[in-house]
């Protein structure tokens, strides 16, 4: 706001505060539907003379205005939840720029309405929960309230969503990490949560080989004859030793072929394939702040 401008607006204000009383209760009352502070809301409620509404779309028209200003800011915090109802298991990443907010009960709080209204909402990705209806608005312009009143970015930063015969959802201690599994067959959440952890610990890049890109394959490949050059290897073996670093590159990145982290002598696929040969994992997906 341009200089000429601040001192109109504050000129304004004090002409307003001489002729408009505003009492404490008034202030305290706004503070507490809004969660702004108890200045923001004194100023709101002058500028607007009273009117509780019309204080409240204020203090919204300074919330977008931040939200827009912070809007290349990065929002590397948050929280990372996961929630199963029924067969659907939802994946939840709602950041912000610090963990002092991320940390707050208003920021769980919203985090948790956001993972009940994905599923009453029956939701497809962030995009669909973003636009949905929430408590007379929608998420976006509650975020953009939000945003207001910790000035701080907030952004749903990711949604994913697994339906399987056996869904698990694991929050890691401290929210930074979260993964949800599904299986083809009924009734085992036990193995399911320990698949859960192992992607949550081992973060694989995919669920298996096949899953793997083409495109991190070929880089794969191409950085493994570089290293087997390097070695001194001829270049007509380079291409074969490439393909087996490849494989080694698959056991250690991809979920099923990675070593089970509660007994490292069976591999993923190998401890659910001991229960039953045609148990599988049908999907997996995990958030980790900052990554």
């Amino acid at each position: 706001m341009p200089r000429l401008q601040k001192k109109r607006t504050k000129t304004k204000i004090l002409k307003l505060e001489a002729t408009v009383k505003i009492t404490a209760a008034q202030v305290n009352e706004l503070r507490k539907k809004t969660g702004a502070g108890m200045m923001d809301c004194k100023k709101a409620l002058v500028e607007s003379e009273g009117d509780f509404d019309a204080a409240i779309d204020l203090l919204r028209k300074q919330g977008q205005k931040v939200a827009a200003k912070r809007s290349d800011r990065d929002a590397a915090e948050g929280i990372v939840i996961g929630k199963v109802v029924g067969n659907k298991a939802i994946l939840l990443n709602l950041s912000c720029e610090t963990d002092f907010v991320a940390k707050t009960d208003g920021f769980i709080e919203f985090a948790n309405n956001l993972l009940d209204l994905a599923f009453a909402n029956n939701v497809a990705n962030a995009e669909t929960l973003v636009a949905a209806a929430f408590n007379g608005t929608t998420v976006s312009e509650a975020i953009t309230e939000l945003t207001g009143k910790t000035g701080e970015k907030v952004e749903v930063s990711g949604l994913e969503i697994i339906e399987a015969d056996t869904v698990v959802a694991y929050n890691h201690p401290g929210n930074r990490v979260g993964t949800i599994v599904g299986l083809n067959k009924a009734g085992l959440e036990e193995m399911a949560r320990d698949v859960a952890m192992q992607a949550a610990a081992m973060a694989p890049v995919a669920l298996n080989k096949e899953s793997v890109s083409d495109e991190v394959i070929a880089k794969e490949i191409e950085i493994g004859k570089e290293l087997a050059i390097q070695e001194g290897k001829p270049e007509a073996m380079a291409e074969k030793i490439a393909q087996g670093r490849l494989g080694k590159f698959f056991k250690e990145n991809t979920l099923m072929e990675q070593a089970f982290i509660k007994d490292n002598k069976l591999s993923v696929d190998q401890y659910l394939r001991g229960a039953d040969p045609e148990l599988t994992v049908t999907d997996f997906k995990r958030f980790s702040l900052g990554s």
